[in-house]
C-alpha cells in the first residue's frame, strides 16, 4: 500500500510531483492511485448481495469436489467452465473432466448434451475436455482481446500441473479445444491451483497469475500459498516470472488469485481472490458426519477478498478485510469451499455478478450468484457531516466528466475543478458547481448548467470533490 499520512479524520497519501495519464479511463476507488486527501471521507469495501444458488454440481461425472470455475460474457452469451469429479484423488488424475454450461441472463443455466465425449457409457453430457490430464485438474479459458487474434484462436486456456507445467490450449467457439502444441509453453511454477491468463490491452500482451508460494522460489512448496507472474506477445513464449508483491501488509495464504481485467475499466485488473485459512476448524467431527463432508476437507476454512493491480507485480490490499464472507451455516465453513470464479460479468444495465463456489466436498457443492451496482466494489464515502476529497495532478482526455454516485434524500455531491496550485478554474469553482441529488451509474457533472470541460483537456488539474451523506464509485473523461 502506498504510504499514507494520518491527521485525525484526514489522511494524505503519498504522490509523485508529475501528473497521472488519466486520458478517458474510468477510474475506481478500489485504490489510492487517484487519491491525494481525505478529509472525513473513507475508502468503504461494499459487500456483494448473496442471490441464490444458480447452479449443482449434480451430474455423475460432477459432482463434490467441482471447481475451479470460470465464467465468461460472449457477446450476449454467457459460459460457465468448470472442473468435473465426483471423488477426491490426486491432482491431475484422468478422471477430471472439463465441464460446460451456458445462459442467456446469467442467471438461469443449462448443461448442453454435446456428445463430444464418452463419459459413464454415455455421449449425453456437457463435458468440452477429457483424457488430457493434468490440465483438465485446473483447465482456465479466456476470450481472447487481441486484435490480431486469429478466428481459430479466439478463446484460449492454460491448464496443467508442477510435474508438467502450464499447456495452452485454443478454440474457436469455447466448447471444442485442441492444444496449441503438445509441449507445455510454460514450466517454471507450482501451478496447485487455478492458473489465470488474458490478453491485457493496456500492456498489449498476455499475462499469466499463477501458484507459487512465497518461500518456494518458483517451484517448492515453503511458506503462504501466493502468486507470481509471466507475461507473452504470442501466448507460447513467456518471460522469466517474477513474484507479486502485496505492499506493506501481511501474507494470506491466497488459494486463487482470479485476476483478470475489469471489463468497464480493463486498465485495472481485480483479483477476487481465495483466502485460505489452514487448519483454522469451525465444525466438529458430528457436524461434518452430518453434512456428510469428505473426511479430509472441513479442518480449514476460506473466504473471498478483493486485490487489485494495474500490472507489473504489485498487488494492491487496500481492503484487507473479506470482500465475501462465508454464508450463515456450518456447510459453508468447509476446507477450500467458498472460492470465487474466474471473472465479473455485466447481468443487467445496472448490475454486475460476482459467483462463488460453495459448499465444496459436499453431496450439495454449487455455484452461487452475488450482485453489486455496476463499479460497486468500493466507494468514497462520507456522512451527513460531509467529507472532501482532493485527487492528485492528472491530465484527462475529453469533453465531459461522468460519475457513478448515490446520495440519501439530504446528501449531495459537487465537484471543482483545481489547478495544480490548488486554486478553483474559473468556471468550475464549488460555487459553480451544480449540487448533485440521486441515485445514477451514469451522471455528467455541469457547473453553471455547462458540462463542457474540453477547455481543460491535456492540462494538469485536480478535481476537490465534497460529498454529504453519499458514495462515489468511480468517475470518468469522455
Amino acid at each position: 500500500m502506498p504510504a499514507v499520512l494520518m491527521l485525525g479524520n484526514i489522511h494524505l497519501f503519498a504522490q509523485d510531483s508529475r501528473p497521472l495519464q488519466v486520458g478517458s479511463n474510468r477510474e475506481l476507488f478500489v485504490d489510492q492511485y487517484l487519491i491525494y486527501k481525505l478529509n472525513n471521507v473513507t475508502q468503504e469495501l461494499h459487500t456483494p448481495r448473496n442471490e441464490g444458488v444458480v447452479l449443482k454440481f449434480d451430474n455423475p461425472w460432477e459432482g463434490n469436489f467441482s471447481g475451479y470455475c470460470t465464467i465468461i460474457k460472449d457477446s450476449s452469451q454467457y459460459k460457465l467452465y468448470y472442473r468435473g469429479i465426483r471423488e477426491a484423488g490426486k491432482d491431475g488424475n484422468d478422471n477430471e473432466v472439463t465441464c460446460y454450461a451456458e445462459s442467456s441472463d446469467g442467471f438461469n443455466w443449462v448443461k448442453p448434451d454435446l456428445g463430444i465425449y464418452t463419459i459413464n457409457g454415455t455421449m449425453n453430457n456437457n463435458v468440452i475436455l477429457a483424457h488430457v490430464a493434468p490440465a483438465t485438474h485446473n483447465f482456465s479459458p479466456f476470450l481472447d482481446a487481441n486484435p490480431d487474434a486469429k478466428a481459430s484462436e479466439r478463446f484460449k486456456a492454460v491448464g496443467g500441473t508442477g510435474k508438467t507445467g502450464l499447456f495452452a490450449f485454443v478454440s474457436a467457439d469455447g466448447i471444442h479445444w485442441k492444444k496449441a502444441q503438445e509441449a507445455a509453453v510454460f514450466k517454471t511454477g507450482v501451478f496447485d491451483s487455478q492458473n489465470v491468463a488474458f490478453w491485457s490491452e493496456s500492456e498489449q500482451q498476455y499475462v499469466c497469475y499463477f501458484r507459487t508460494w512465497s518461500d518456494g522460489g518458483f517451484t517448492l512448496y515453503k511458506g503462504y500459498r501466493s502468486v507470481s507472474r509471466t507475461t507473452s506477445k504470442d501466448f507460447i513464449n513467456w518471460t522469466n516470472p517474477v513474484n507479486m508483491t502485496f505492499g506493506n501488509t501481511p501474507l494470506d495464504h491466497l488459494y486463487t488469485n482470479q485476476t483478470s481485467p475489469y471489463f468497464r475499466a480493463p486498465h485495472i485488473y481485480l483479483a477476487i481472490g481465495a483466502r485460505f485459512m489452514p487448519k483454522r476448524q469451525v465444525l466438529t467431527d458430528e457436524q461434518a458426519k452430518a453434512l456428510n463432508v469428505n473426511p479430509n476437507y472441513f479442518k480449514d476454512c476460506s473466504d473471498a477478498i478483493l486485490m487489485t493491480t494495474r500490472g507489473g507485480n504489485n498487488y494492491d490490499r487496500t481492503f484487507m478485510e473479506s470482500f465475501i464472507r462465508p454464508g450463515i451455516g456450518l456447510e459453508n465453513w468447509v476446507s477450500r469451499s467458498n472460492y470465487p470464479v474466474l471473472n465479473v460479468v455485466q447481468t443487467s444495465p445496472s448490475e454486475l455478478s460476482v459467483y462463488v463456489n460453495e459448499s465444496y466436498a459436499q453431496p450439495t457443492a454449487h455455484i452461487k450468484r452475488y450482485s453489486l451496482r455496476l463499479d460497486g466494489f468500493a466507494s468514497l464515502n462520507a456522512g451527513l457531516k460531509g467529507g472532501e476529497v482532493i485527487t492528485k495532478p492528472f491530465k484527462f482526455k475529453g469533453k465531459e466528466l461522468e460519475i457513478n454516485y448515490s446520495t440519501s434524500a439530504a446528501g449531495s455531491v459537487r465537484i471543482e475543478i483545481l489547478d495544480e496550485k490548488n486554486k478553483p478554474v474559473r468556471g468550475y469553482t464549488l460555487n459553480d458547481s451544480q449540487e448533485i441529488i440521486g441515485n445514477e451509474i451514469k451522471r455528467i457533472v455541469s457547473w453553471n448548467g455547462k458540462e463542457d470541460v474540453s477547455s481543460l483537456e491535456g492540462k494538469p488539474v485536480k478535481l476537490k470533490i465534497y460529498l454529504k451523506d453519499a458514495d462515489l464509485y468511480s468517475l470518468k473523461f469522455n
